[in-house]
């Protein structure tokens, strides 16, 4: 059974990971069988796919960071509200409010993500 300890370590890590950049350590922090399903994605994602939109996400940005406005451990994982504020590659900077519903493995890996956001905020990354 994965620990509230192992949830937490988990979801730092995953933020931290992002914030920097590295798409390497996001990989290692999921499982081989991750699952991520994106507000507006017909499918869920599997890791391959799953970690083309992180690639993507940090090509278009030079700044990353996190406002937890919440986060709530469960059985297994971590429901997380924040505001996601980068920079775009223009320089202009973007707010993105997200919730995000993780589940964790007993090993601590990440096995599914399931994120909600209005795809309209993303307009600013995409031009």
């Amino acid at each position: 059974m994965t620990t509230e300890s192992q949830i937490l370590q988990a979801a730092d890590r995953l933020f931290a990971a992002i914030t920097q950049g590295d798409v390497a350590a996001v990989a290692a922090l999921w499982s081989d069988d991750v699952t991520v399903w994106h507000t507006g994605d017909e499918r869920d994602s599997d890791k391959t796919r799953a970690l083309k939109v992180i690639r993507w996400y940090v090509g278009a940005t030079t700044y990353r960071h996190y406002d937890v406005l919440d986060r709530q451990v469960f059985d297994g994982g971590f429901v997380q509200q924040h505001i996601l504020r980068c920079t775009n590659t223009r320089g202009e900077d973007v707010a993105l409010r997200v919730c995000l519903i993780v589940k964790v493995g007993d090993d601590g890996l990440i096995r599914r993500i399931d994120e909600y956001l209005d795809p309209a905020d993303l307009a600013p990354l995409l031009s």
